[in-house]
């Protein structure tokens, strides 16, 4: 399995994909065109990341945000708000999220 055969691009709203999905641990891709984002929300009592791997957005973990390129771990503790901003290029993220 390599990264390339799960990412793919939507014209409506971020892509999602499902890389690996255990009972404590969950990994995936988020997707991103520019402009695109996703809602800030949160997951109690579930750890977060995304690591960007191509691209650049705006993210936001609870009253702060950063800028995110190619390389950047954000990490998202349980119950604490958490979301893309919005896509300053086309991006790629692996995400992780313990599972509860």
């Amino acid at each position: 399995m390599t990264v390339a055969d799960h990412t793919a691009f939507a014209s409506a709203k971020f892509a999602k994909a499902d890389l690996a999905r255990g009972t404590h641990l969950f990994a995936g891709l988020n997707c991103f065109e520019p402009g695109q984002a996703q809602a800030v929300h949160t997951h109690d009592g579930a750890d977060k990341f995304y690591l960007v791997l191509e691209g650049k957005a705006r993210m936001r973990v609870g009253a702060e945000e950063v800028e995110a390129s190619a390389g950047t771990l954000v990490w998202a503790p349980a119950g604490v708000p958490h979301g893309v901003v919005r896509a300053i290029e086309r991006c790629v993220m692996l995400v992780g999220m313990s599972l509860t």
